[in-house]
């Protein structure tokens, strides 16, 4: 079967498997760019092609999470060609093949940055959108795909639907996001479009705004303060602050819609009340413990409070 013909099969199998468009189309976009590269039939691909392919993605300077994405999508396919299409070959790419990824710590913006960026938000669309996502932690494709039926205004509730990996998921609106949303809402009660957020000026007025769209109003706001703002800060300045106010780590991931608590707990790193509570109450012990070494120069002080180390002495 031609490679074209073998791609062409999986696409349909990632539809069939409820995939969404745009893990489809990376996908198949990936393969095409492995299948362009490769110089052999794919059943005879091996670890050295594999090891090949890694060196011409590291020559094109490609970002080890892009690279690592690629080979988890060959792996994938050619899983499928050995097990659906019964292929009888075996899979050139090792599981876990992958290289090691930094692990930066997640950036939030502090209280006081916080409040710099919304006193430049004076448009009611703009605030009510980075209210919600500073409050609710969502994505901004979940934003964009916001509905308004998935309002729910007496409980304080959004029901987003289709997250990340097809996974729904319930989040709360607090006092300032509830409010910045009800005035957009009254704003632009007018329209019957399904989507929250819309377009307010040009040909696309009255259209749903695009992912790009609330990127481009975010950058907008971060040159007009100076700060290095984007909308995934915003998520994780959620997540940073209801940490610091002794949320439960499960508590955030389920807010977040993560699916692994190991996503979750990178937000440890930045700051964890426990930890910082444990610790300063053990160093102030110890710092009781040692007060009569660091301030007493006389050594009779000092073995007063230190224990007696004589009996092992030879």
């Amino acid at each position: 079967m031609e490679h074209t013909d073998l791609i062409a099969e999986y696409r349909r199998f990632l539809k069939r498997r409820n995939y969404s468009k745009h893990t489809v189309k990376n996908y198949v976009n990936i393969l095409d760019h492995f299948m362009s590269w490769l110089k052999i039939p794919i059943e005879q691909v091996t670890s050295k092609e594999a090891d090949a392919y890694m060196d011409h993605l590291l020559r094109r300077r490609k970002k080890p999470k892009t690279i690592n994405c690629h080979f988890s999508c060959i792996h994938a396919f050619y899983d499928h060609l050995i097990e659906d299409e019964g292929m009888p070959i075996g899979n050139p790419i090792r599981k876990n093949y992958r290289l090691r990824l930094p692990r930066p710590l997640p950036k939030h913006l502090r209280d006081e940055q916080i409040a710099t960026l919304f006193r430049k938000i004076n448009d009611v669309r703009d605030r009510a959108i980075f209210m919600v996502m500073l409050r609710c932690g969502l994505r901004v494709e979940e934003v964009a795909r916001l509905t308004v039926s998935a309002i729910e205004y007496r409980s304080r509730q959004l029901y987003i639907f289709n997250g990340k990996g097809g996974k729904g998921r319930v989040v709360y609106l607090s006092e300032d996001a509830k409010s910045a949303l009800e005035q957009y809402m009254h704003k632009r009660r007018w329209s019957k479009e399904k989507r929250v957020f819309l377009v307010q000026k040009g040909l696309q007025r009255g259209k749903p705004i695009s992912v790009r769209g609330i990127q481009k109003r975010i950058e907008y706001y971060a040159q007009s303060t100076g700060m290095p703002v984007s909308c995934h800060q915003l998520r994780h300045t959620m997540a940073t602050q209801l940490l610091n106010a002794d949320a439960e780590l499960v508590t955030i991931q389920d807010l977040l819609g993560h699916s692994r608590i190991t996503t979750t707990q990178c937000y440890c790193r930045i700051s964890n009340p426990k930890v910082q509570r444990d610790y300063y109450e053990a160093i102030n012990i110890v710092l009781e413990r040692t007060q009569p070494i660091r301030n007493n120069d006389s050594l009779t002080n000092v073995s007063s409070v230190a224990p007696d180390n004589n009996r092992w002495r030879n």
